[in-house]
């Protein structure tokens, strides 16, 4: 009998996450540090101007773009916070979720052959959705060393002649590496050079700790290259609400727009309306989730390096992403062995591309409690292995 699946979505591995948090399910009494969410519930405002929505009866279709009032709120925030400026009614587009938004604008860009630089260790689903759009993922490996930051010359090396865009995220899952204007700056003469395109997923543009965030779209000569990817996930805690956004110039947002009609229609008209009211009230929750995070970062990552595990200290996000070679284990038996032997969740490095083994990625979203239980019992582990190895 003939194949009848697509040759794409067999390339495309199952989720190594998934399996992870199956494992850590099925085990009582784990800690985890697995997740990649804020352990914040959604205030309390958004939550009530979704119901005030419902009790409206605002039940029906938006837009297919988005709410104009959110698709203003988000342009008045972009210029505001980040100082890039995108037109709402025509360079603005509401998605579901952002991974939603990484999809369309792969498929609106790519032709198949197309080459993706991606930036290693990297979010898990980038490669495969690049696939998915016909494309093919070209890893930029970085390590420790380089507090895993792509140098200009890396990614120099990596263009080819079907080289067309680059997929930048910073502060990155799963390393909390972050990188700066000056940075961007190097990186964006490369990509001008070259005439690429890039795709920055921003989720995390809220969440940094020394430094402040800078989009590349700001930087000259960007804008009218890039597409931002972003939503309301991280910064407003609004995992499970689905909602993301594109911003990009005109001629890219409208042929992405034709793709998000053919296939989704519209974002869930409750959580549009809810984050509406995050982006004109829920910036002082964002503020304290951000400094209870920089103390949470702080404490686990003196705690990994004083049990041997050298971990650099990230700009963002909240993940810390340290090194277990000292153990002697690969990513996954150091993941798998944890939990089994001390109830700890953490997510193999591997998961997220070659240039992730020997490293695990542990999410300090967790209370102080939780944290400060899982960082003696991955002591008490790291110990019992370098006894066992002596």
């Amino acid at each position: 009998m003939k194949s009848y699946l697509s040759s794409r979505a067999e390339q495309i591995k199952p989720s190594g996450i998934r399996r992870f948090f199956d494992m850590a399910n099925s085990v009582e009494g784990v800690i985890s540090l697995g997740v990649g969410e804020p352990d914040f519930i959604t205030h309390w405002s958004i939550c009530e101007a979704s119901i005030k929505s419902l009790e409206r009866g605002n039940t029906s279709y938006t837009d297919d773009a988005g709410l104009m009032e959110l698709r203003r709120e988000i342009a008045f925030y972009m210029q505001s916070r980040f100082q890039v400026a995108y037109t709402p009614e025509s360079e603005i587009i509401v998605t579901v979720g952002g991974s939603q938004a990484l999809d369309l604008s792969l498929r609106a860009i790519l032709n198949p052959g197309d080459e993706v630089l991606i930036i290693e260790p990297s979010y898990l689903a980038y490669a495969p959705l690049v696939t998915l759009a016909g494309g093919i993922p070209v890893p930029v490996k970085t390590t420790l060393e380089t507090n895993f930051k792509p140098k200009p010359e890396q990614i120099q090396q990596a263009i080819h002649s079907n080289t067309k865009a680059i997929i930048l995220c910073s502060p990155n899952n799963p390393t909390g590496s972050f990188l700066n204007k000056e940075e961007l700056e190097g990186i964006s003469k490369i990509i001008i050079e070259h005439d690429l395109l890039v795709i920055t997923d921003e989720i995390y543009a809220e969440l940094t700790y020394d430094e402040s965030f800078c989009s590349i779209a700001s930087i000259a000569g960007m804008r009218e290259r890039t597409i931002i990817i972003s939503g309301f996930s991280k910064a407003f805690a609004m995992t499970g609400w689905r909602l993301g956004y594109i911003c990009a110039p005109e001629g890219f947002s409208q042929q992405i727009l034709k793709i998000h009609q053919n296939t989704m229609l519209c974002a869930p008209s409750v959580a549009q309306y809810g984050a509406i009211e995050a982006l004109r009230n829920g910036h002082q929750q964002v503020e304290e989730m951000r400094n209870s995070y920089r103390n949470r970062r702080n404490f686990v990552v003196k705690s990994l390096n004083e049990m041997g595990l050298d971990c650099h200290l990230p700009g963002g996000a909240f993940y810390v992403f340290p090194s277990i070679r000292s153990t002697g284990l690969t990513s996954e038996q150091f993941a798998e062995s944890l939990l089994l032997q001390e109830k700890v969740a953490v997510v193999p490095g591997s998961v997220f591309g070659e240039g992730g083994e020997g490293h695990v990625r542990c999410s300090y979203a967790s209370s102080m409690d939780a944290l400060r239980e899982a960082m003696r019992r991955m002591e008490k582990f790291v110990k019992n292995v370098q006894l066992v190895s002596s």
